[in-house]
């Protein structure tokens, strides 16, 4: 068969298997018992929570993209995109537009349609949770998974798509150009979502602990906590819809920034006429062969044992989609790019950082090893010396994955420039990152089920807590529960890891298209620049975490409130008012994205204007550097101090007696302390950092004509 049907053949074949078993494994979710009444009457009020809220937040962002639409519109009618583009002015913006309008909606839809499944999985987790462990496993990973797989076969599709819709062959510049809109669409839709659930989930979260747990003295998930459904319903829109929309912008991101540099091989080369366009088309033929290989992962883990390590099963899914990666890896390389082994190495490289990622993540966040113990341990002395160490470890945890990063980044570029593709060096090298990239990213449909398994088991234990069930059905969603915090740990390391991985190929994409050699920091509107990107990150992430604070004081008084006024709410014989809870962080979460989101998209488009191509690729560059950077502070910082709240309440931090440290305790309550403060850190900043740092490279790409000259 022709190469040119082959490849699409596999693109759109796999995306196509991967909705088909999204939709199967959704059909054996739904199909499980919702358990008692009492458990079903819970889960609906937090489906409704989050289908009520989800519906208000993409209305709101549906709006403001279409206003972005139309502006990105007027911008490149002005401008037009480039002279290499032969498209007339008025074509170049409504094509943009439009492009940007698709990448919109595919990551809004893929979103959407997971985070239904994953608010229904989580009755039918608790209810397998009241037979065993191991079926509570299969149904939350199962349930996690149909997002993973929609979210990576949208975001294959989408691309493949745009790219073929526009004749990419025959115009390379265009179809480039026009699959940059594409990603600064799912990459806006992405910054919003995270933003509004992070605020979201951890307004209501922040508010539950301190006034439940320490002021209380009631356990987490009591239902006599107001805020305690709004906590329940945020891990839905936070850590599904927010997730899953971050790593549908990844994907699409990092796929179109390999894209770009393939066209310019293909170009170099010869064209179509040369058979290069594999070059063009690698990228997403081993996002395609990821998705399949992520799907044998998922469908390996079998049930595990009542009392066994259920992080051990999902473990040996990931071994197994990686063993089956560097196959499909090493049969991509021997049949589209004519065994260059150099790039099969590069490729590697990206599948051994991913792997490193998820061990420094596991290091610095799991409660077996030495940073979350000492910051148990320093919950002794109380809330401060809990936060003094928590920020220690923080800043401590860069320095393994930076190290990593520079390792990986130096070795695919050697193995890029190795390879001969051309002859530009370094347009060599920069191909190779982009295969490293790649490799890593082939994994993301079982990262992402096992992150999206996390707040389902979450959303699991608060049902069965709040139902009143035997105590070992707890025991069983708690033993889940404290996996998916690790898993969600390890996925945000991951987006991380490849976002810093992608930096410099989407960085070396935005000097493709401006036509920019070199950037001069000598040049003062240049050093002005990238100035202004490091402080971008720092007042994005102050204005994230100040929206977690004023809503959380908001729902602190709220609980306040009603424990004051219906003394029957402790007693048990009052049902608290969830209602209102949930509309404070409903309120509060679109009320507040809106600033910060505005801000990262503003701020490259005003420098670009006012200070040329080059000050804006300066402040791409050192942007990305302090985003990923601060994201690593946040995110395992924030997992660290959880995760150490979580050791003391296991009952595995002794005291000078040799007796278990007890909740409510002194040393607890310092420790949930810590935890709040690292919540908007883990939840909300960080995360969203992550997309800031993607939408940056594609906003500026797009707008790349507008900064020449």
């Amino acid at each position: 068969m022709d190469n040119e049907l082959i490849w699409p053949i596999l693109i759109f074949g796999s995306g196509i298997i991967g909705i088909l078993v999204a939709i199967g494994l959704a059909r054996y979710v739904l199909s499980r018992d919702t358990g008692t009444r009492e458990m079903k009457d819970i889960a609906d009020t937090i489906y409704e929570g989050a289908i009520a809220y989800l519906n208000r937040q993409y209305l709101t962002i549906g709006l403001i993209a279409l206003v972005t639409a139309l502006v990105i519109g007027v911008l490149i009618g002005f401008v037009g995109l480039g002279e290499e583009v032969r498209l007339s002015r008025f074509d170049a913006a409504w094509r943009t537009s439009l492009a940007f309008l698709a990448g919109a909606v595919a990551s809004g839809v893929a979103g959407y349609i997971g985070m239904l499944v994953a608010v229904r999985s989580n009755i039918r987790t608790a209810a397998a949770a009241r037979r065993s462990l191991g079926e509570a496993l299969l149904v939350s990973l199962r349930g996690g998974a149909v997002s993973g797989f929609l979210i990576v076969a949208l975001s294959l599709m989408g691309v493949a798509g745009i790219f073929y819709a526009y004749n990419g062959f025959d115009q390379p510049a265009l179809a480039a150009r026009l699959i940059v809109g594409f990603g600064f669409g799912a990459s806006f839709v992405a910054l919003f979502a995270q933003l509004g659930g992070g605020i979201y989930t951890k307004a209501a979260d922040v508010g539950a602990d301190l006034v439940g747990k320490v002021e209380a003295g009631i356990p987490e998930d009591d239902p006599r906590n107001a805020a305690v459904i709004a906590d329940l319903v945020g891990d839905n829109v936070g850590d599904c819809a927010g997730r899953g929309a971050d790593l549908f912008e990844s994907t699409a991101a990092e796929n179109i920034g390999a894209m770009i540099l393939g066209a310019a091989i293909f170009n170099a080369a010869g064209g179509a006429a040369a058979g290069n366009e594999a070059y063009v088309l690698f990228s997403l033929v081993l996002g395609a062969i990821g998705l399949l290989t992520s799907i044998a992962g998922v469908l390996s883990v079998r049930p595990v044992a009542e009392g066994r390590d259920p992080l051990a099963a999902l473990n040996r899914g990931y071994l197994i989609t990686t063993g089956l990666n560097i196959v499909g890896l090493l049969l991509a390389v021997l049949f589209m790019l004519n065994g260059e082994w150099w790039l099969f190495l590069a490729g590697m490289v990206g599948i051994g950082t991913s792997f490193l990622f998820l061990l420094t993540t596991q290091y610095y966040t799991a409660t077996n090893y030495r940073p979350v113990r000492n910051i148990a341990e320093a919950s002794r002395t109380g809330p401060a010396t809990n936060i003094i160490s928590g920020l220690s470890i923080g800043f401590e945890n860069t320095a393994l994955p930076a190290i990593v990063i520079s390792l990986a980044l130096g070795a695919a570029y050697f193995c890029g420039v190795q390879s001969g593709l051309t002859g530009d060096g370094f347009i060599n090298g920069v191909y190779g990152t982009a295969v490293a990239t790649m490799g890593m990213l082939m994994s993301a449909g079982y990262i992402l089920a096992m992150d999206v398994f996390g707040p389902i088991t979450d959303n699991a234990g608060g049902v069965v807590e709040m139902s009143n069930q035997p105590e070992e059905v707890r025991e069983r969603t708690d033993a889940l529960d404290a996996v998916g915090n690790t898993t969600k740990a390890l996925t945000k390391g991951y987006a991380i890891g490849s976002a810093a991985l992608a930096a410099f190929l989407l960085f070396s994409a935005y000097l493709s298209e401006a036509n920019v050699a070199a950037v001069d920091l000598a040049k003062i509107p240049v050093f002005i620049g990238g100035f202004l990107g490091g402080m971008l990150v720092f007042l994005f992430s102050s204005l994230a975490i100040r929206a977690v604070g004023r809503a959380a004081g908001d729902m602190i008084e709220e609980v306040r409130r009603q424990f004051r006024e219906e003394p029957g709410i402790m007693k048990g014989t009052v049902r608290p008012d969830y209602a209102r809870a949930v509309s404070i962080s409903t309120s509060a979460a679109l009320r507040e994205m809106i600033l910060p989101g505005v801000l990262a998209v503003a701020m490259p488009v005003l420098v670009g204007l006012i200070l040329g191509a080059e000050a804006v690729a300066a402040l791409l560059i050192v942007g990305t550097m302090t985003g990923i950077l601060l994201a690593l502070v946040m995110n395992n910082g924030g997992g660290a101090w959880d995760n150490a709240k979580k050791l003391i309440e296991s009952g595995e931090l002794l005291d000078e007696d040799h007796n278990t440290i007890a909740k409510g305790s002194l040393t607890h309550s310092a420790a949930v302390v810590g935890d709040t403060v690292g919540d908007p850190f883990k939840d909300t900043a960080g995360p969203s950092l992550h997309v800031l740092i993607k939408l940056l490279a594609t906003v500026t790409l797009v707008l790349a004509p507008l900064f020449i000259g």
